[in-house]
C-alpha cells in the first residue's frame, strides 16, 4: 500500500502535519512538540525521497495519478532522475534545517510564535517538494504560492525589525514573479488546451497559435527567473538573506532558488524542448546575464563587511553558474546544472549554518567584531574553511566537481569565454573567501573586554565571547559538520548526483556524454 503511494507521501505528510503544528499553544511543551514533529516529518520525507530516487535509478521513471484520474484530465506526478534528485535536495536540507532549528528558533523567534513558525516552515517545505514532484504545470503554480507565502511569513517572524520590511519587499517581487508565471501558464493553456507537462510537450508542436505559445514561454521564463533571483532580477535576494532568521536563510539558500531553476529546466527541456528554446533568445540571455552575474555577484561580495551579506551576494554569483549551465541547452549543460545545484545546496547551507553558530556565540557577524573568533571556535572555523574551499572549487571538494563539469559542458560547445568566466569567478571567490578567513583567524584575537564593548544583537547580557561559547549546542553543530563533511565526500564520490543527472538527461532523450 505504501509502495503504491510512495510518490505522493513526501507531499501529503507535511501538508497534513502543518495545520496540527499551527494549532499547538504557545507553551513550552508545545514548542518542544512542534520542533519534534517537524523534525520527524522532514526526516521521514527525506527517507521517502531517497527511496524514490533509488527506485528511479534502478527501475526508471515512474508515474502516479492522484485520485485515479488519468492525465491529462487529472493531476499526475512523473518521477525521473531530474525531480527525484531535487526532492532529495529539498528534503535533505529540510531535515538538517529542522535539526538546526532545535537551538536557533529559540534565539530568533518569540516563544508564543514558535508553533506557527514551524507550521510555516512545513508549508514552505511542502511547497518546494510539490514543485519538484508534480507533473502538472498549474500544480507547480499552486505549490509555488504555498512556498512563497510561507517564506514571507518565515522571514517576517524574525526579531530584527528590518525583517518585516524585507519580507514585504520580497512579497512584492515574489507576487510579480508568480503573476508572470501564471500568465504564461494561461497562454500555454490557451494554445494547447492542456496543463499536464508531458501532454503539453506532445501538443505544443501542433499548437493552434505559435505566437501565443511563444508569449507563454517568455512569461514563464521571466516569472521563474525572478523567483530564482537570476541577474538582473536578483535584487530581493541579498536583503532577504541578510535579515531573515538564520534558519530561514540557511534553508532558503539551500533550496528555494534551486527549485525555481529546476522549474525552468523542466519547462525548457520537457515542455518546450531545447530546440524550441534555441529558436528564441533565451539561451543567449541566460548565457550573457549568467556571465555578468558570476562576476558582478562576486565583486559585490568583495565589498561586504559582514558575513551574511557576503554569503548572500555570493549566492547571486553562484546562481550565475546555474544560468550558464541552463543556457547551454545541452545534455552536458543539464548534467552540470544538476551537479551544481546539488553541491551548492550543501555548500551554502553549511556556510549559513556556520554563520549562525558564529552569530549566537559572538553576537555579531561584522568582520571587525569577529576578529580572531576562529581561534576560540576551531571546530566551527574548520567547517567554514571546508565549505569555503568547496565554494571556491578546490580539488577534492564538491565545488570542484561542479565547476569541472560546467567547464566540460562549455568546452563541448567550444565556449572558451565561458571557461574564462568560470575561472575568473573562482578567482574572485578566493578573494572574498579570504576576507572571511582573515577576519576569523588571522586578525588579532579580541579580549573579552574589547568583545563586550563592541558586541550587540544576540546574547547582549553575556560576559564576553568565552562565556558565550557554551551557546553552541549540538543541534547547531551537528548539521553544520555533517554538511561540511558532505562537501568533501561528494568531492570524492560523485556517483549519486552524477548518476541522477545522467539518468535525467537520458529520460529526456539526451546523452550527456559525461562519466
Amino acid at each position: 500500500m505504501v509502495e503504491q503511494h510512495l510518490a505522493i507521501l513526501p507531499v501529503a505528510l507535511p501538508l497534513l502535519v502543518a495545520p496540527v503544528v499551527a494549532l499547538l499553544p504557545g507553551r513550552r511543551w508545545a514548542q518542544r512538540a512542534a520542533w519534534a514533529i517537524t523534525l520527524m516529518t522532514t526526516t521521514l520525507c527525506f527517507v521517502l525521497s531517497a527511496r524514490i530516487l533509488g527506485d528511479v535509478m534502478s527501475a526508471g521513471p515512474s508515474h502516479y495519478a492522484l485520485g485515479g484520474w488519468v492525465p491529462p484530465w487529472g493531476i499526475a506526478y512523473k518521477i525521473d532522475g531530474l525531480n527525484a534528485l531535487m526532492a532529495v535536495i529539498v528534503s535533505g536540507m529540510g531535515a538538517l534545517a529542522a535539526v538546526y532549528a532545535g537551538a536557533s528558533v529559540k534565539r530568533d523567534i518569540a516563544a508564543r510564535q514558535q508553533p506557527l513558525f514551524y507550521a510555516a516552515f512545513l508549508l514552505c517545505f511542502v511547497g518546494l517538494l510539490g514543485m519538484c514532484l508534480t507533473g502538472d504545470i498549474f500544480n507547480v503554480f499552486v505549490f509555488l504560492e504555498i512556498s512563497s507565502l510561507a517564506s514571507y511569513a518565515l522571514i517576517g517572524m524574525g526579531r530584527n525589525r528590518r525583517a518585516t520590511t524585507v519580507a514585504f519587499q520580497y512579497l512584492i517581487m515574489g507576487t510579480i514573479g508568480a503573476t508572470f508565471f501564471l500568465i504564461g501558464i494561461g497562454l500555454v493553456y490557451a494554445a494547447t488546451g492542456s496543463l499536464n507537462m508531458a501532454d503539453l510537450a506532445a501538443r505544443l508542436p501542433s499548437a493552434t497559435s505559435a505566437t501565443t505559445a511563444r508569449a507563454g514561454f517568455a512569461f514563464i521564463i521571466i516569472g521563474m527567473a525572478l523567483k530564482a533571483a537570476m541577474f538582473p532580477l536578483h535584487l530581493w535576494l541579498p536583503r532577504a538573506y541578510t535579515y531573515a532568521p538564520m534558519l530561514v536563510t540557511a534553508f532558503l539558500a539551500g533550496t528555494a532558488t534551486k527549485v525555481a531553476v529546476y522549474v525552468l529546466a523542466r519547462v525548457v527541456f520537457t515542455v518546450f524542448s531545447p530546440s524550441y528554446a534555441g529558436t528564441t533568445i533565451v539561451d543567449e540571455l541566460l548565457l550573457g546575464f549568467g556571465a555578468v552575474a558570476v562576476i558582478y555577484g562576486a565583486a559585490q561580495a568583495l565589498r561586504q563587511t559582514s558575513v551574511k551579506p557576503l554569503l548572500a551576494w555570493s549566492s547571486v554569483s553562484q546562481i550565475g553558474y546555474f544560468m550558464l549551465g541552463l543556457g547551454l541547452l545541452s545534455a552536458a549543460g543539464l548534467t552540470a546544472l544538476m551537479v551544481l545545484m546539488f553541491n551548492h545546496a550543501l555548500i551554502k547551507t553549511a556556510l549559513f549554518m556556520a554563520a549562525g553558530v558564529l552569530l549566537y556565540q559572538t553576537g555579531n557577524l561584522n568582520f571587525a567584531a569577529l576578529a580572531g573568533a576562529g581561534k576560540r571556535m576551531p571546530l566551527t572555523f574548520a567547517a567554514v574553511v571546508v565549505a569555503l574551499l568547496s565554494l571556491i572549487g578546490v580539488p577534492g571538494t564538491a565545488g570542484f566537481i561542479s565547476k569541472w563539469y560546467l567547464i566540460i559542458a562549455a568546452m563541448e560547445r567550444q565556449s572558451w569565454w565561458m571557461v574564462a568566466v568560470v575561472v575568473t569567478g573562482s578567482a574572485l571567490a578566493v578573494a572574498y573567501a579570504w576576507k572571511l578567513l582573515e577576519a576569523l583567524y588571522f586578525q588579532p584575537l579580541k579580549t573579552d573586554a574589547q568583545d563586550n564593548a563592541g558586541r550587540g544583537g544576540y546574547n547582549a547580557d553575556a560576559k564576553g565571547m568565552s562565556a558565550r561559547r557554551a551557546a553552541a549546542s549540538p543541534a547547531l553543530l551537528a548539521p553544520t559538520y555533517a554538511l561540511a563533511a558532505a562537501c568533501v565526500y561528494f568531492g570524492i564520490d560523485t556517483d549519486i548526483p552524477l548518476a541522477a543527472a545522467t539518468a535525467a538527461a537520458a529520460a529526456l532523450g539526451l546523452d550527456s556524454g559525461l562519466q
